[in-house]
């Protein structure tokens, strides 16, 4: 395929994307109040993005300088295109989805539940077409116009310092909103969930675009292409120019394919949204699985020798040729792989199923119960999915090497756009079931947007498992990438300094996880604060004949975020450098330990990190979905001691699910692609 038609296809899908936007922009915004409820989400969305941008823009200055010295000016143009497309996707796609909220509303009161289930998943799927389409825009560009070479690791970084302002920062900002919004208004003043007494309900909607929108987006992104470039690395090791561009070929169908099956998502009045949204999701996945046999059999048509083992002279000892079938199996495995793995987590955090009921019925004596239940549950949710990810690697590995891993990773990630359009649907319905609430509509309004909310919460929970699971191998596959630049050729854990960085790379999820809980934690005392504040000095705001200090909720939110976030950063960042070029410069360490040290950190922090990130999600996913059990007429229903105990359970499980487990993606492929950047030296 041409070097152009990549690109193209992302233009393509931006330009589908803008098609999309104005259809939505076409439907009523509603009455007079929902407008200026839906107002101030937005603006409180739009603050946040603006101020986290600029921090962001002096990270990414300071980052490109620094590159540029240490390495070439190509790697630093790579960097700022790389960051340019993340953080455009993410303006973007938070921009429709808070446009899109309000028109769910409308919809769901004038039009009927099919109307908002379009609206709302058209909203997401702008986010979903913008991340694939400037992904593959951005760095299929750079490869048409600087061909091949090590300067596209810098396109990955830049997405990386994104990835991590955007999901670090919009996790602690949605939790802290939340967490104050449920402790001080449901708990203690006793008023309902989006009531617009409640002064953090705003920052609370805020919140969800913030962090399921906007950071599920630059988390994905950065899956997405990291992928692309570390498998793109491993063909370049070979000097295989076809297998090089083989992931921008599949990832440019991936696009196509996102696009069709965004527009089989429609239902009919009555219909069951679940079902609509499969069809579009599984469609996708399956003419994906047709369209990549094809574009590998015209790849691979006579097979591909891949070296698996040199001799002394770089002379090959042992190849593998490499068929279409071979490719197409590992296509096939890191497809399947995903599926299983979302619905893992569906089944551990629904609460139609055996999980979330024994967490229910644990709060029947009490918080202390709950949160004993859904810790255990948590750590053995984490079985199956490990299980699922090894054997993924393990038939992707055997049938194609070390780059079957990257196209099993690939084939995970190909139809990101429809799948991050189905995760971010629900952030748009749950928004447009808070505005219903805040602003009176008819109780049939809020029925129908919590129907919409119910499988929002489900493709959540699938979502998080998905983002985990392609975390995991995204990392394997930067992972071999690194070793292949840095030249190791086996990394021993007999080796004393191995055993160490491994040792170390297990300990910093903890460490990581820790910081991000605590900045929950210390920004939800302040919100706590805040909203006792505004209940005590604002006269009749409780009694609804006066109005609650909005924006300054948000403001506490936004600046929390962004304090709260340098020191997780930070670790993730200095990491790879402290053991690739600070102590090697000391000579405490020399180049090559400090190189195989380094590899046995990454090889822990990816192990324990993913681990990690299954449990605190799905632990937390389950604690929330036990609750909503409960309020639904389980156990006593709301306002029972048993839904006083799930609402606890609820808050410690909220950082759990929404910060510290998606941030810990973050981390294990931020320290990756920081770590292959600098195999670069």
């Amino acid at each position: 395929m041409p070097t152009f038609i990549p690109p193209l296809l992302g233009l393509v899908g931006l330009v589908t994307a803008f098609i999309i936007f104005r259809l939505v922009l076409s439907y009523s915004e509603g009455n007079a109040e929902v407008k200026r409820i839906g107002d101030l989400i937005h603006s409180g969305a739009m603050k946040f993005m603006r101020t986290e941008y600029v921090y962001l823009l002096i990270f990414v200055l300071v980052l490109t300088v620094l590159v540029y010295f240490a390495l070439n000016w190509q790697t630093a143009v790579a960097v700022v295109v790389g960051a340019s497309s993340s953080a455009l996707a993410g303006f973007i796609g938070m921009y429709a989805a808070t446009k899109s909220n309000t028109r769910t509303a409308a919809a769901a009161q004038d039009k009927g539940p099919a109307t908002a289930l379009s609206i709302s998943f058209y909203g997401g799927s702008i986010m979903g077409l913008c991340v694939a389409s400037l992904g593959l825009l951005g760095l299929g560009g750079l490869f048409f116009f600087l061909g091949e070479g090590h300067y596209l690791e810098g396109f990955g970084m830049g997405a990386s310092v994104v990835a991590l302002f955007s999901r670090v920062g919009g996790g602690i900002f949605t939790k802290s909103a939340d967490v104050g919004a449920d402790l001080v208004g449901k708990v203690e003043a006793g008023i309902p969930e989006d009531d617009p007494r409640n002064p953090a309900t705003i920052a609370d909607n805020v919140g969800d675009n913030v962090g399921d929108v906007a950071g599920m987006g630059a988390d994905l992104f950065e899956s997405f292409v990291g992928v692309i470039i570390g498998a793109m690395v491993l063909a370049a090791a070979q000097n295989q120019p076809d297998l090089v561009q083989l992931p921008l070929t599949l990832a440019a169908a991936g696009i196509f394919v996102s696009i069709i099956g965004t527009f089989l998502v429609k239902t009919q009045e009555g219909g069951n949204p679940q079902s609509a949204l499969n069809r579009g999701h599984f469609g996708a996945a399956g003419m994906m699985l047709v369209a990549s046999y094809f574009i590998i059999d015209n790849v691979v048509e006579n097979g591909i020798n891949w070296v698996i083992e040199k001799d002394s002279n770089g002379d090959p000892i042992e190849t593998k040729k490499l068929e279409t079938m071979d490719l197409f199996f590992a296509t096939l495995a890191g497809v399947s792989s995903g599926i299983i793995i979302g619905l893992l987590a569906e089944y551990y955090t629904s609460d139609e199923y055996g999980p979330v009921h024994e967490i229910s019925k644990a709060s029947e004596t009490g918080s202390a119960t709950n949160i004993i239940s859904g810790l255990g549950m948590g750590m053995v949710s984490t079985a199956f999915p490990i299980i699922t990810i090894a054997l993924a690697m393990l038939i992707s590995y055997e049938v194609a090497h070390l780059y079957g891993i990257g196209i099993a990773a690939l084939g995970m990630l190909s139809t990101i756009g429809i799948q991050l359009a189905v995760d971010a649907y629900g952030p748009i319905a749950d928004n447009a079931g808070g505005i219903a609430e805040m602003t009176g509509l008819e109780p049939v309004v809020r029925e129908r947007t919590d129907k919409l909310d119910a499988v929002g919460n489900t493709t959540a929970a699938i979502g998080k498992g998905f983002a985990i699971g392609s975390a995991a191998l995204t990392a394997l596959v930067l992972f071999a990438a690194f070793t292949t630049q840095a030249g190791i050729d086996e990394v021993n854990i007999l080796n004393p300094k191995v055993l160490a960085g491994l040792f170390i790379g297990g300990m910093l999820p903890f460490v990581f996880a820790a910081f991000s809980m605590q900045a929950v934690g210390d920004a939800a005392f302040e919100m706590i604060e805040e909203v006792r504040r505004q209940f005590r000095e604002i006269e009749g705001l409780l009694d609804g004949k006066a109005d609650a200090d909005f924006a300054r909720c948000v403001d506490i939110s936004t600046q929390a975020a962004i304090k709260k976030m340098v020191a997780p950063g930070l670790l993730a960042v200095s990491t790879p450098v402290i053991f690739a070029v600070i102590l090697p410069a000391t000579g405490i360490l020399s180049d090559d330990d400090g190189m195989q040290m380094l590899a046995g950190v990454l090889a822990g922090v990816t192990v324990s990190g993913v681990l990690m990130a299954i449990f605190m999600s799905n632990a937390g996913g389950a604690w929330d979905n036990a609750k909503k059990h409960i309020e639904g007429g389980a156990h006593g229903g709301k306002g029972s001691d048993s839904h006083k105990a799930a609402v606890v359970g609820d808050t410690v499980g909220d950082p759990f699910k929404d910060t510290a487990g998606p941030s810990l993606n973050i981390l294990i492929k931020l320290m990756s692609v920081v770590s292959l950047v600098l195999a670069g030296l």
